[in-house]
């Protein structure tokens, strides 16, 4: 069992950062691949980035590279979002997966789910 829990999430201002993490706890979190998720009111939720469980290989949602950027750190079994730019449209619910193999996560599949952390951007 994989226990997530995310944080960092909070208010601000259009063109402002955020950094999110999601702390790991139980198995081997340098055994999973770890993604980040989002959904926004009404809205179905949606991939946002993943990383390989060494950290060397990284995909994002076409719609976010350049401005967003995961990372994860093994010995604090943390996985890290940095937001740069952020739009009111990033308004969201995001969370933290982890699964064996990336290319689940790409497709909204994982083992484990975070419970999220709120993200809104004010205009």
């Amino acid at each position: 069992q994989v226990r997530l829990v995310e944080s960092g999430g909070g208010l601000v201002q259009a063109g402002g950062s955020l950094r999110l993490s999601c702390a790991a706890s139980g198995r081997t979190f340098s055994s999973y691949a770890m993604g980040w998720f989002r959904q926004a009111p009404g809205k179905e939720r949606e991939f946002v980035a993943s990383i390989s469980w060494s950290g060397g290989d990284t995909i994002y949602a076409d719609s976010l590279k350049g401005r967003f950027t995961i990372s994860r750190d093994n010995a604090k079994n943390t996985v890290y979002l940095q937001m740069n730019s952020l739009k009111p449209e990033d308004t969201a619910v995001y969370y933290c997966a982890a699964d064996i193999a990336s290319y689940r996560l790409r497709v909204g599949v994982a083992d484990y789910w975070g419970q999220g952390t709120q993200v809104t951007v004010s205009s």
